[in-house]
């Protein structure tokens, strides 16, 4: 059955306001995944078939698509970001609503939704505070084999990058990546479904998608001079792999 839905979330940043805008409009490939720049004008043209509902930069964007390209559990989708100073302008507050029309399965779907909110905000202030919002210089999104698809998955990519049960938030960690290369990072985020690291060029983002019936995923942010997406892929995507051919 079709029904509403909302998913509102306020934070400060310290940012300006313009950084803000950057990034919510024409930088999305540094916090989120790359993206068609909105025509900057209301009723212009949006990212993924939307309409730009409001333009009033840098303190208003609005963008709204019905018939969702390539999401068939969702007819209506709309992202409102507010975004106003703080502190003379140093700082900015922002307020982020995500509302639409689930079609299908609205409780996982909300549950996902909300959760997904939580993590893509917070690399969205990893991105302006550790990054200055630069343009990320390579960007790659996949997913895990079948296998990462298990109720533990999440849990066992953990393991596999070496965190400990008790490595928690902010804590400074060495982990193994692809071909057992040990990497100093920064644990940004960790929860049951979610897992973020932030190395000196790279964010790194593992989503547990198996607790929402799908496999594990990952985003690379790899700030790096002449940093290749491809390469990126192939190393992570292989280290996946790797993970869930074990017996």
């Amino acid at each position: 059955m079709s029904k509403k839905f909302e998913i509102a979330r306020e934070f400060e940043v310290d940012a300006t306001p313009e950084q803000v805008w950057e990034a919510v409009t024409t930088g999305t490939g540094g916090w989120l995944w790359p993206m068609e720049a909105p025509e900057p004008r209301q009723g212009g043209k949006g990212p993924f078939g939307s309409e730009v509902v409001v333009w009033d930069p840098p303190h208003r964007y609005t963008n709204r698509v019905e018939d969702v390209e390539g999401i068939s559990e969702q007819s209506l989708n709309q992202l409102d970001y507010t975004v106003e100073p703080r502190d003379g302008g140093r700082r900015a507050w922002v307020r982020y609503v995500h509302s639409g029309i689930f079609v299908d399965d609205w409780d996982n779907q909300y549950d996902g939704a909300s959760k997904h909110t939580e993590f893509y905000l917070h690399t969205l202030r990893e991105y302006l505070t550790a990054f200055g919002g630069r343009p990320v210089t390579a960007f790659a999104t996949f997913d895990g084999p079948e296998t990462s698809g298990t109720p533990d998955a999440l849990a066992t990519v953990g393991r596999a990058l070496g965190l400990t049960d008790g490595a928690a938030e902010g804590a400074r960690v060495q982990v193994r990546g692809p071909e057992g290369q040990l990497l100093d990072a920064v644990l940004d985020f960790r929860n049951p479904y979610f897992i973020g690291l932030r190395t000196d060029d790279a964010m790194l983002r593992f989503f547990g998608r198996n607790h929402w019936g799908h496999v594990v995923g990952m985003t690379v942010h790899d700030f790096a001079p002449g940093a290749d997406a491809k390469a990126d892929e192939a190393a992570w995507q292989g280290w996946l792999k790797g993970v869930f051919s074990q017996p």
